[in-house]
């Protein structure tokens, strides 16, 4: 389960991951937020979060992507690890700098 704290400090939003699988999804998203050449992307609210009528979250579009194109998502393994899939249970022992897998359509979560 992801549980990254989320902090508030004026105009700022700090998103502090607290285990291995947070940390490697957090650092996906800094690579596709930010270009060191370029212009950064920005996070685009999508819809409305109202938590009375969904408890699913928030979202977020990253502006200059298009919203179905999961291609440039690639996470790598910081260290050795292994990594299940949550719908069908399958293990998987990775290298540090491998790319995380997909699997049953999601990405596969780090054993802590």
């Amino acid at each position: 389960m992801i549980t990254i704290k989320i902090d508030l400090q004026k105009s700022q939003v700090v998103l502090s991951p607290e285990n291995d699988e947070e940390k490697a999804k957090l650092t996906a998203l800094w690579k596709l937020l930010v270009d060191c050449v370029g212009d950064s992307r920005k996070l685009v609210p999508v819809g409305e979060y109202v938590p009375q009528k969904n408890d699913r979250g928030a979202s977020f579009h990253i502006e200059g992507l298009e919203p179905d194109d999961s291609s440039f998502v690639e996470v790598r393994a910081e260290e050795d690890v292994q990594v299940y899939c949550r719908t069908c249970n399958k293990l998987q022992k990775l290298k540090a700098g491998e790319v995380i897998p997909i699997c049953c359509g999601k990405m596969m979560s780090i054993i802590d």
